[in-house]
Formats: C-alpha cells, structure tokens, sequence
C-alpha cells in the first residue's frame, strides 16, 4: 500500500464519535517521511582481519559519490513502547539524491493461479511482486473489527477481523479523545473486551504472527493519499523541488480542512483537475466507508484494496519514468488499460501486449535475474562476491574479494570491493524483499576514510528504496547494521518451502548419540 507506511492520524471507529478524536501522539519531530519519501509536517505538539591503524591520508583511489548526500530514510518506529517527547531538537541528515530513471519496464505476467511483476531500470531487475496461490494480501483493507482481549502486560490487543488468525494492534497504533481518555492513556483504558473498532491493515500475517493494525486510517489514490480527521500534509521528497513547490500550491487549495493529505510520486506534471478529481474520489470513499461503520455487525471488512496487479501499477508507474508496461497476458492488459483509463489516460499508451518471439521474461533478461535473486552467492563484477544467509532474528551477509586480486595494494582492493557490494547489497535487498535486521560483514578496512565512503556509498543506494530502511555505522568489529520494514515474507519465499527432512537447518543428522 502506497501510504501504509506513513505517520498518519486518525480517528477510532465503531458508533458515531466527537470530531475531536485524535490519535496517540508520536514522537516529538518536525517531520515523519512516507514510503515514497513525503515530508509530512505535523502539528506543533509536540577477507582477512588486520589490525586497525592510526588515521592516514587515504592512499585508496576507490571511486568518489559524484552527488551530495541528501535525506535519509525515516526511521522505522517501534510501536511497542511509549513514546515520550524528547530534549531539543532531533537532529537529522540532510536529503540524500534520489536517482531518477527515464527507462523503466514493467512486466506483468501469469503463471498459473499467481501474477509475477518485474520491474527493470536500465535492463537490471530491481524490483519483484508474486502473488502466492490461494492467498490475497490484506495490507490496506479497513475493518470494522471486534476487541476480543486486551493485554496490558503487552500494550497491546488481540481483534478478530473475520479472517482467522486475531490480528494485534499495539498502544502506539490506537487512536484516542484526549478530552475524555487525558493525555496518553493506557490501552485497556481505552479499547474493551467486545468493544468494536475501525481498523487498517499494515503488515499482513508471517509465520506464527498475526497481521498488524493501526487506527491511523489512509486510502491511497493515483496521486494523493487521504488521511481522514488529520492536519498532515506532505508532498513526496522523490520529485524535484519545483515541481513539490507546485504541487504545494495547488493542494493549498484543494486540501479539505477536516483531512490531511500526502502528494504521491506520481503526482508528478498532473493538473490541478486531475489532483481535484482524485481527491473527489477518495472523499467519497471515506465517506461510504465512515457511513458503513456505523451500522451493522462487527467483524467485517468495509474496504479493499485493489488486486496485486493494479495496485503496483497505481503506486509505482509514472510518465516520466516508466517508458512501457508490457504483458503476455490478454485479461491482464485489459485490467491495466481500464485502471489506467480511469484514472491516468495519458498512461494508457504505455501498456501493451507481448508480441516476441521468446518469452516475454527471457527476452527481457529478468528470467535469469530471477534466479541470480534466489541463490546464497552474488558475484560482482569485479570478482568478487557476496554471500547472503537467514536466520530466526536477522539477515546476515557476507563480503568477500573472491576473484578480485587489485591492481595497487590490499586497501585499494578491499575499498573497491567494499564499494561496489555496497551498492549491490542495496539492490538485493530492495529485489529480494528482505525485512527486519540486516548485518553486513564487510571485509575491514585500515583507514577511517574509506570505511566513511563504504556507509556513505551504502546509505546513497539504500535511499533509492521506497521501503523504509535505516543505516548504521560500521562497528569496531567491522559490521554494518541496517534495518529494513518488513513488507512481504521475500522473494525466495515465494518460490520455496522448508526442506521437510531438516526442517530449514540444511544439515541432516547422521550419527547415533
């Protein structure tokens, strides 16, 4: 969902409630990014080891960042804890250059029961979405839901939305009247047993884990995304600054004053009327969905996002980027071309059908990439290679020179390596889908200059990701630590299923104790 990772604010469902409900506070900060990179302004409520060396002038001559360094992703925030305002002001990087491509391709296709979309940027897979047999995502859709227990202990509740498995809504997520409820007050203070709740979908259900709520409801459109009985308002860091400055000044106007709003990327060139018409058409939805609330029995799903196919095609292709959308099946087109009719009919030109004589995937190369996706090594082109392993907690990978022996010294060499896996750990990630903790062990470096390029070099690519994502520096044991938000369970995932004789461990136990 295009607006699912954004800090929004909402009001609680279930009867008719005071305009004056408003959701728990977030943290003290003057700005919270969305997945596309909008600045949401808020209210002012608030390899082998060496030793390390004495710094050195850098006798490396890896390459340099061409680009100042411009915003780093938004942190992903836990929702567990209380959050409480903080000492001064949050200090924060500057915005980090968002490379803009003129060449995309999307490939749309069916196998079998599933649709695979891929996405290339100059002939290189970056991007990949499948659709797994007999499940749908729930990401997006809005519930009239049903409190079954609250657990203080946990600050957090259980809710049946009417989809097997109950769904957990942390405090952090759970909307509230300061009026009546005070400032901050505690989940069993405000959510019961019984209780009904209007709900939005986050994070779909993994593993043993139930899917996740917020009370803070959006309904994302082509262009805008509508945060219903809210003051946010943004506009996408991913679009130049004139082009945001314009966008300003139109929604200025159009802006309802009882919703927020946050301008998408691909707002990009629209006119004023298209804006307009796409507001109309969220405000409607909201209101059937705000009317539907407040009759009729709880669980029951009151909104839907659309299917895999127009979803990605919503949220991610624009005029200026994408140059075709091209797919191998008939009811696919069809289904694009009347979304695109509707909503974006400069757009319609840009989807076709297939008409090669191979594959549609393996006359685009993205067959191949696919399966370089789903093996544990990645070789770069310099020789060397980097290895990419699973654990319960986190993702650890692995950088290492392999065939690449340098032409001047070690620390040129592991600089150079080092560089290049950081830029191709980012896409991996973004292509694989991998969420939560990630670990890079990057091959040590002597000089703190060089280890300074390799985080700059890994944050510039991560910022081209519209998931969250977050760098840290590299440790004294030479381990960067990245976080991700977890969006999908990943691409090997989807192709895959546990090995039933191990049970995933990749060991077989041969000898009797």
């Amino acid at each position: 969902m295009g607006a699912g990772e954004d800090s929004q604010e909402i009001s609680s469902a279930g009867a008719a409630e005071p305009a004056t409900r408003r959701p728990r506070r977030r943290p003290a900060r003057l700005a919270a990014e969305d997945s596309e990179g909008a600045t949401v302004k808020r209210a002012a409520r608030g390899g082998t080891r060496r030793k390390k060396a004495p710094e050195e002038p850098d006798s490396a001559t890896g390459p340099i960042l061409e680009a100042e360094v411009a915003a780093a992703k938004a942190t992903e925030r836990p929702t567990r804890t209380r959050r409480v305002r903080g000492v001064g002001r949050r200090r924060r990087e500057p915005d980090r250059v968002i490379r803009r491509h003129a060449d995309k391709t999307m490939l749309i296709t069916e196998v079998g029961e599933r649709d695979q979309i891929a996405v290339l940027e100059d002939g290189v897979l970056v991007e990949h979405y499948i659709t797994r047999s007999g499940a749908r995502s729930m990401v997006g859709n809005i519930f009239l839901s049903k409190v079954q227990n609250v657990l203080p202990g946990m600050e957090a509740a259980f809710l049946d939305l009417g989809r097997g498995r109950n769904a957990v809504l942390y405090a952090g997520e759970v909307s509230y009247d300061e009026e009546i409820d005070g400032q901050t007050p505690r989940i069993e203070h405000v959510l019961k047993a019984g209780q009904k709740a209007l709900v939005q979908v986050t994070k779909d259900p993994m593993g043993g884990k139930g899917a996740r709520l917020t009370q803070e409801i959006s309904l994302p459109g082509r262009y805008l995304v509508l945060v219903p009985k809210s003051q946010v308002f943004g506009v996408s860091r991913r679009l130049p600054d004139a082009e945001r400055t314009r966008l300003k000044d139109i929604l200025k106007k159009l802006k309802p004053p009882e919703h927020g709003l946050i301008v998408r990327t691909a707002a990009e060139d629209a006119s004023a009327a298209d804006l307009e018409a796409d507001l109309t058409r969220l405000t409607e939805s909201w209101a059937e969905i705000e009317k539907s609330s407040k009759r009729g029995k709880a669980p029951r799903v009151l909104y839907e996002e659309p299917e895999l196919t127009v979803r990605v095609v919503r949220d991610h292709v624009t005029e200026s980027e994408f140059k075709e959308i091209v797919t191998d099946s008939e009811a696919v087109l069809e289904r694009v071309a009347e979304y695109l009719a509707k909503v974006a009919p400069d757009l319609a030109s840009k989807a076709r059908l297939h008409d090669g004589k191979l594959p549609m995937l393996e006359e685009y190369r993205a067959l191949e990439q696919i399966h370089k996706a789903l093996d544990r090594k990645v070789w770069l082109s310099s020789g060397g290679y980097i290895v990419i392993d699973k654990t319960e907690a986190l993702t650890v990978i692995d950088v290492n020179t392999g065939k690449h022996v340098g032409k001047a010294n070690l620390e040129e060499t592991v600089t150079r390596t080092n560089l290049e896996a950081a830029e191709e750990i980012a896409r991996q990630l973004r292509l694989r889908d991998i969420g939560g903790m990630i670990v890079v062990d990057f091959i040590d470096m002597l000089f703190e200059r060089n280890r300074g390029k390799v985080i700059e070099t890994m944050k510039d690519a991560m910022a081209q990701d519209k998931t969250r994502s977050q760098v840290f520096d590299i440790s004294p044991l030479g381990l960067l630590e990245i976080t991700r938000k977890r969006v999908s369970a990943g691409l090997l995932e989807s192709f895959s299923e546990t090995c039933p004789t191990c049970e995933g461990r990749g060991i077989v136990l041969t000898h009797k104790l």
